[in-house]
């Protein structure tokens, strides 16, 4: 584990915050790319432009009995705003409340760093993804920024409570 990890949760299922370079991380994003290229099909190349990790700030990793399971991410976006990126559970681990787990401690981690709001974007489709945003009480918005014109996009916002 790196230095910079902190241990979210100690239950089944472990959860740190870490950054773009834990290579865990970095598996899980390459998992989530190969899936994303079948998904997206011909439009992949359009939504991989917006989706590298370079800008990505804060990072939560997922672990099962030790494995690697999950991941999500933080950007900014504006001084109260971060956006939500690179979130993915790999198929075994699915359904377990992971994702939703990872959220939480995402809107946690922005509310602790001042944010006011997250936002994010997902593809049509992706239902299960659309249902865990609807799930965790994100609100559908007019898509934003690259996004805007995309008819395949959904975004999603939550207003974070202090």
């Amino acid at each position: 584990m790196e230095r910079d990890c902190i241990l979210l949760a100690m239950n089944p299922t472990n959860l740190i915050r870490s950054t773009v370079n834990n290579p865990d991380f970095k598996l899980l994003v390459s998992h989530l790319d190969r899936e994303l290229a079948i998904i997206d099909g011909e439009d992949h190349a359009f939504f991989a432009q917006y989706n590298q990790t370079d800008a990505v700030q804060y990072v939560i990793v997922a672990y099962l009995e030790g494995s690697p399971v999950a991941c999500g991410g933080l950007k900014s976006f504006d001084p109260r705003t971060l956006e939500i990126k690179r979130m993915y559970t790999i198929p075994s681990a699915r359904g377990m409340g992971i994702a939703s787990d990872i959220l939480y401690h995402l809107e946690t981690w922005a509310k602790e760093l001042g944010y006011h709001r997250c936002i994010l974007e997902t593809g049509i489709k992706q239902p299960d993804a659309m249902r865990l945003y609807d799930k965790n009480h994100y609100s559908r918005i007019p898509n934003y920024g690259p996004y805007i014109h995309q008819p395949l996009s959904a975004c999603f916002e939550k207003m974070l409570s202090h």
